[in-house]
């Protein structure tokens, strides 16, 4: 069948069915419509599942990674679609494994590991159990020992590739405005100066750590 011939068919089995032409519009569709569905590529037929589900206009909606197989351009679109709907108060559960979908469309998110619910939470709750991060590269003729005390602007630990200075912080505000005011005061620029938060991504992955060693421990005592 083609493209506008499936979801025909489709929107027979919903109630309340909403225009065929609309859906596809909404998923960048309409230019396909004649075509034969297994013509469409792997990108494409991802659109098409989204358009389905789309039909019955639900109140709740069901996405098991949406977005696989689409370019970038598809995935944002998709991404900007999914907000719409959250926004018309369509409740969205949706899975991925791209840590930038999550964090860009999540109200809150679970994340699971080894076949268990790790943690749950909005996600800034989430990316706020890792530390936040300050690199730079440490002006000529001056070492680590030249910065303020790191302790006192709340620097819980330190790490020096070459020039490079790494500071990961829970306190960010107050570590950066306090490595600042010193870079000022003494009259020098930090070159390469990167100031962020954790990600979603580094929270995983630090879950995925944790998660493992505690099974292996418990592994080791049941042994």
């Amino acid at each position: 069948m083609t493209v506008a011939e499936t979801a025909r068919m489709w929107a027979g089995c919903v109630s309340g069915a909403r225009p065929e032409a609309e859906v596809l519009a909404l998923v960048g569709l309409e230019a396909k419509a004649g075509v034969r569905v297994k013509q469409l590529s792997g990108g494409q037929r991802r659109r098409l599942d989204l358009a389905l589900a789309l039909l019955g206009d639900p109140e709740v909606l069901f996405l098991d990674e949406p977005t696989t197989g689409l370019d970038a351009e598809g995935r944002r679109d998709t991404w900007d679609l999914v907000s719409a709907l959250r926004d018309r108060g369509t409740t969205v559960l949706l899975t991925t494994h791209y840590m930038e979908e999550a964090e860009n469309l999540a109200d809150r998110l679970a994340i699971m590991h080894e076949g268990r619910i790790a943690v749950t939470g909005t996600p800034a709750e989430v990316t706020a159990t890792e530390p936040s991060r300050i690199t730079f590269e440490l002006p000529d003729g001056y070492l680590v020992g030249d910065l303020p005390p790191l302790a006192a602007l709340g620097v819980s630990d330190h790490a020096v590739d070459g020039r490079m200075v790494r500071l990961r912080t829970r306190e960010l505000q107050r570590a950066a405005t306090g490595l600042l005011t010193w870079a000022q005061d003494t009259g020098v620029e930090l070159r390469r100066l990167d100031v962020r938060s954790a990600s979603l991504e580094e929270a995983f992955l630090q879950i995925a750590k944790d998660t493992s060693t505690a099974m292996a421990t418990k592994k080791e005592y049941a042994a």
